[in-house]
This record gives structure tokens, sequence and C-alpha cells, in this order.
């Protein structure tokens, strides 16, 4: 921060994307401790349509402001926005089912390592060049995962591989997202992601029956609906401010918040192991993205 923006009371660009960064990893897991306190009494599907409603009647007004909303884009650019969509209805059926059924911070922690396999893939599918180095901080950071989920009869369970598949599901969306033009706005990309997990959802909950919403049970999804949408918001503005990579690192303060709101509002606490692995995944991101700025430098 220079002289003249302290003096003036101006945060700098760094220090308001760090800011954003961890507004936008709050409302996130607001909005999950928010579905989650629903606990299961509104069937998924259901839950799903209710919270996009609102939450797409939102993006798009928010969009629209903004004029995002324009059609002169490429058609490989629309293919990219629809794989991404595809990937964020995968990741939102397989993440909230997860949710609903393991504690907040071990679903958060097992998402951390999201850096990781982002870092993978791009290797992977675009041939980016990834150093020894990083490669052995991904394998670390596996052998972490390991640890939160645990394979073997008494700590895998169905929950900790849907999570998992929610992982696999969220790469491939922001893989994609790597690849779109940069003349694609942000919230038109967001608004198209939110409108395919209304419609999956909405199709999907015509097989069930639905459950009658209590004033308290409408009150906890229009409330995470808030907080999805302020954490996609907070997630775009934070593209414009700063070096993302001085920023990316704050990402990881939605597991603090997920560590303390499952303490108070689930009374849950992550085991020893639980607690190791999500440090080994934390130490090996940051040391990816300390790696990636080390490059993007030279």
């Amino acid at each position: 921060m220079t002289i003249e923006q302290r003096h003036s009371g101006v945060l700098s660009p760094n220090l308001a994307g760090a800011l954003l960064m961890m507004a936008s990893m709050a409302c996130f897991t607001f909005n999950d401790a928010l579905l989650k306190a629903t606990g299961g009494a509104v069937p998924l599907f259901q839950l799903l349509f209710l919270r996009g409603c609102l939450a797409t009647v939102l993006i798009a007004a928010l969009a629209w402001s903004r004029g995002a909303f324009r059609f002169d884009i490429t058609p490989s650019d629309w293919a990219l926005i629809a794989l991404r969509s595809l990937s964020e209805v995968g990741a939102a059926y397989f993440f909230v089912t997860a949710l609903l059924n393991m504690p907040l911070a071990n679903i958060t922690a097992i998402l951390q390592i999201l850096p990781l396999t982002v870092t993978l893939g791009s290797a992977l599918f675009f041939r980016e060049a990834v150093g020894w180095r990083r490669m052995t901080a991904i394998l670390i950071g596996f052998c972490g995962m390991l640890l939160i989920v645990r394979p073997g009869p008494d700590g895998f369970t169905l929950w900790s591989l849907y999570a998992l598949i929610a992982v696999l599901c969220v790469t491939a969306r922001d893989l994609s997202t790597r690849r779109l033009s940069k003349g694609v706005p942000s919230l038109l990309v967001t608004f198209s992601a939110s409108l395919a997990v209304l419609i999956a959802a909405g199709g999907a909950s015509l097989t069930i029956t639905w459950s009658p919403v209590s004033n308290d049970m409408g009150l906890l999804i229009a409330s995470s609906s808030l907080f999805i949408v302020g954490g996609y918001f907070f997630s775009v503005q934070v593209m414009r401010a700063g070096d993302i990579s001085f920023i990316a690192p704050f990402r990881y303060t939605g597991l603090i918040w997920a560590l303390i709101l499952g303490w108070l509002v689930f009374g849950e606490w992550p085991a020893f192991v639980t607690l190791l692995g999500a440090f080994i995944i934390v130490a090996m991101g940051l040391f990816t993205l300390y790696r990636e700025r080390n490059l993007m430098r030279s």
C-alpha cells in the first residue's frame, strides 16, 4: 500500500482482493452450513430447485445491471460454457448430497485439494509444464486427502466418494473456465451455470414427492440463496482486483469458517487425523501457488 493510499483510506488492489476472496469463501461456507441445517427435511432436488430459483433471479439481475448478457461469443466459448454448466450440475448434486451426510469441516477440507487437482489437470489435458517440485506437492497433497477420507472399512463411506466426485466435477468446471476467452463476461458464465442447475433440479424434482416447506425451512433456503449469490459476486470481483497469485491463498479461509461453524452450529470437530490431512493439503496448495508465482515472475 502506498503512502497516498494509506492517507486517502483507499485499499491497495492486493488487500482489496484478499478481502474479497475471504468474503467469497465466507459466503460459500455459510451457504453450505445453511443447506446442511435443513437436515434432509426437504428432498435434495426440491432443495436445489428452490435455492436455484432465487439465486438465478438475483444473478440475472446482477448480470443485467452490468451488461453481461452478450451473445457475440464464439461457438467454442459457448461449448466451454455448456461443459462448465454440466460440471456445475454434477458438482451441485454430489457436493450437497455429501454435505448433508458428512461433517461440514471434513467435506470443506476435501475441497481444499482443488488447486492441486486443477494444476494436475492442466498438465494432463493442456500440456502445461509442471515441474517435479509441484508434482511432488500434488502427490503429498493427495496423501493428505487420503488421511481425511481414510480408505478402508472403518473410515471410507459412500459420502466420501460423493465428495471426491464433486471435486472431479469442480476440477472440470475450473479447467473449462481457464480455456474461456478473456472477453466472455464472468457473470454470464455464472448465470449459465446457475440456470443449468435450476433446470436439472427442476426436472429431477418432478420424479419425487415434494415436501411442505415450513417458515423456518424457507428462511434457511432463502438465506442460502443470498449467500451463494454473495459468494459468486465476490468471486467475480476477485478476478478484477490485485495479483491473483497474492490473493489465491486466502481461499483457504473457507476451511477456518467451516471449522468454526461446524463446531458452533453442529457440534462437530474433526478428528486429529482429519486436521492433519487438511494441514497437509493446505500446505501443499500454498507451496504450489508459491511456485506458480515464482514461475510467472521469471
